[in-house]
């Protein structure tokens, strides 16, 4: 019995609003399944050359010292 109480201690509660449910991929917009509110980018995004390498796609402004 006393496992299963530590079990249950440490499993973290999902906050109200962590629901699965469909929401806009913050990249292209486009609708998908999420797991949570934590997943924000749908698989097509994520697979892209520049998700995966961590590479901006804007030039940006860099500060140079």
């Amino acid at each position: 019995m006393e496992d299963s109480d530590n079990e249950a201690d440490m499993i973290m509660a999902r906050a109200h609003n962590d629901v699965p449910q469909e929401r806009p991929c913050l990249r292209c917009r486009t609708p998908f399944w999420s797991e949570g509110f934590g997943e924000r980018i749908c698989r097509r995004c994520k697979g892209l050359n520049v998700w995966r390498n961590g590479v901006s796609e804007s030039p940006g402004f860099a500060r140079r010292r």
